[in-house]
């Protein structure tokens, strides 16, 4: 997922919250934040055909000793939570996941609504590596990296997209979401 990012392939994100959420819910907790690779709970047959290679070639090129390379990050320009289904149809198009993993997402714990977010990503100039720690695992939205700065934009970067790009797609997503999306809390 961080890949197609940080190469513009999508700028929606959703959520729905880990296990190891506080109180089991997602919540936005940072407007800006570094883009962690993971290839916890993914599994290439959950991305479209066009994306499935991305999962194992994540895994081949991870630094040795499960050290985390950083290459970026993003900016939380837009939101919205939603329970409408037809927000499913809306997401096909628009993120690297097949339709089937997006509406297990969507169908999973009914109460909560699924969160999407709109990111305007950045690419770092030199990627950052810092060591694993066993408490970045788990099944959680946010993770607490150290040995990075607090703001991610105090290091050289360049957008994932062109500004203009960046705009319409924004503006497309905006226009079809059920209820829109809105700035961040």
């Amino acid at each position: 997922m961080v890949r197609a990012l940080l190469q513009g392939e999508q700028i929606l994100d959703v959520r729905k919250g880990g296990i190891s959420e506080d109180e089991r819910h997602f919540s936005v907790q940072s407007n800006r934040f570094w883009l962690y690779p993971t290839v916890e709970h993914q599994r290439a047959e959950l991305c479209k055909p066009a994306y499935a290679r991305w999962v194992p070639e994540t895994e081949t090129t991870a630094p040795p000793n499960r050290d985390i390379r950083i290459d970026g990050w993003a900016d939380i320009v837009r939101t919205a939570s939603t329970n409408n289904p037809d927000v499913l149809d809306v997401l096909d198009g628009r993120v690297i996941w097949t339709r089937d993993y997006v509406e297990s997402r969507f169908s999973w714990k009914k109460q909560e609504p699924l969160w999407i977010l709109a990111l305007r990503v950045y690419r770092l100039h030199d990627s950052v590596t810092i060591p694993y720690r066993d408490e970045y695992g788990g099944c959680t939205s946010w993770v607490d990296l150290d040995g990075l700065p607090d703001d991610p934009a105090s290091l050289p970067s360049v957008p994932a997209l062109s500004q203009i790009a960046f705009l319409s797609r924004l503006r497309a997503a905006s226009e079809v979401i059920p209820d829109g999306l809105e700035k961040p809390p």
